[in-house]
């Protein structure tokens, strides 16, 4: 099948209308939210279903045409952004969103849900999604468990993969996997759920999941803590969260990255001076948690001063702090950004080290760091350096493989870091992963140059 009749029976399963060609009508799905990543799509394909679904990839095998699944274009490490020639296949479509079961605190989302409407839609019944981030009203479903995004309550809830408890999936034949209807306690052989988790599109489309819902806090307290260093942030981190059983969030800004949100987004300066380190921590309670925290926070060492929260439009501002650093820092540039995860023992010291290694090889670049403490997961921004030159890529991660960390913690391998993941991987492992690939999707039509190097197999 050529490209031209590729394309005419792409309609004829889909719709003229949703079988995008014009540059015009792509551009918005041809590039990724940091601006760095971008590719020309053949089409850009808007199935409404999974039988769809299933047959667009069956035409797409057929041609031997590359397949880029993407949900809400909001992949910071190109993978959801198309190799050249290949099909965009959005699920954002894919909206269907199932009663609320509350017996088992559970619910049936469509890829193309996004967060923010699975939240709503949770909530009016006193439950919520377990994983949450600051992309909440683009991110969908789908790219989140392909992804296994993480967010700000991934210490203790766990990330996307400890939430699928049933899954539905396209296999590259276009064969329907669909298992979203069984108890959660079913061993009876491999678990689809946790092995799509984290597979970033490579091995089948996911077209919908069960996902787990966990209680609404009945009541929430924030607190921004001024601290001196990086390591009084993990120490005191480790101490509220022995003395404060629903400790929920523990997110590390530091001055530069919190005076770049003050400037950009009109935040109000929460100390008359900037501190090195700040620590926002969210507490959860049936009662006001607020004396609790004040309490914890009085008996805790190396605390400077804090600014604590009760009230919504309080809680807001603070948390503003911390989520509008991505957007101020790309009101900036174009930053190379490297989701890293380190041991809690190694983050002060990374941190300490990052600045200067990066200055060797990008003299003059900017190194903003932020990120969730509590599990080891920090988000390095570098300014400066050309979007398309990977040296300081290659410096960061080097560096965290050093100190014992993961070159991605919760943003996926992509095409961003897939030249280190034999960093991160072992020559056994990378084989498996590859026959675990090789057995799903044997023409390599599935997201091609993600996670492992096509040349490479």
């Amino acid at each position: 099948m050529q490209r031209d009749p590729l394309i005419a029976e792409l309609a004829r399963i889909v719709g003229a209308d949703h079988v995008l060609v014009d540059p015009a009508l792509r551009a918005g799905f041809e590039t990724d939210w940091t601006g760095r990543y971008h590719g020309t799509a053949l089409a850009v394909v808007r199935p409404a279903d999974t039988e769809q679904v299933a047959a667009v990839l069956r035409a797409c095998r057929a041609a031997r045409t590359g397949v880029v699944p993407q949900g809400g274009n909001t992949g910071l490490v190109g993978g959801g952004v198309p190799r050249d020639g290949t099909v965009l296949l959005s699920l954002a479509r894919l909206g269907d969103l199932g009663p609320v079961d509350t017996l088992a605190g559970e619910v049936v989302a469509g890829a193309g849900v996004t967060l923010a409407r699975l939240a709503a839609h949770a909530r009016a019944t006193g439950l919520e999604p377990a994983v949450d981030f600051g992309a909440r009203d683009s991110a969908t479903v789908g790219g989140m468990i392909a992804t296994n995004a993480g967010g700000i309550h991934a210490f203790c809830h766990g990330p996307m993969r400890d939430q699928v408890t049933g899954i539905e999936a396209v296999t590259a034949d276009g064969s329907i996997l669909r298992r979203l209807d069984r108890p959660r306690k079913d061993n009876t052989g491999y678990s689809l759920p946790a092995l799509l988790a984290g597979s970033e599109g490579t091995l089948a489309v996911i077209t919908a999941a069960r996902l787990r819902l966990v209680p609404v806090p009945a009541r929430l307290a924030v607190a921004l803590l001024a601290l001196p260093d990086v390591a009084t942030a993990v120490r005191v981190a480790g101490e509220l969260r022995r003395a404060l059983p629903h400790l929920r969030a523990a997110e590390l800004v530091l001055a530069d990255g919190l005076e770049l949100v003050v400037r950009h987004a009109g935040a109000a300066r929460p100390f008359a001076s900037y501190p090195p380190a700040c620590l926002l921590v969210e507490v959860a309670g049936d009662a006001d948690p607020v004396p609790a925290l004040a309490d914890a926070l009085a008996a805790t060492d190396g605390i400077l001063d804090a600014v604590l929260a009760g009230d919504t439009a309080a809680r807001d501002r603070l948390w503003q702090l911390r989520e509008g650093q991505p957007d101020a820092i790309g009101r900036e540039g174009v930053p190379h950004k490297l989701d890293v995860s380190l041991p809690a023992a190694r983050l002060a010291e990374f941190v300490a080290r990052i600045g200067e290694r990066v200055t060797a090889v990008a003299p003059g670049a900017r190194t903003i760091v932020f990120g969730h403490v509590l599990d080891g997961n920090l988000h390095v921004n570098v300014l400066g350096p050309d979007p398309a030159d990977d040296t300081v890529d290659d410096a960061v991660l080097r560096l965290v493989v050093e100190l014992g960390g993961s070159i991605s913690a919760e943003h996926g391998v992509g095409v961003a870091k897939v030249r280190w993941l034999a960093l991160d991987r072992s020559a056994a492992e990378l084989a498996a992963m590859r026959v675990i690939k090789h057995a799903l999707d044997p023409d390599g039509i599935l997201n091609p140059g993600v996670l492992l190097d096509p040349a490479d197999g």
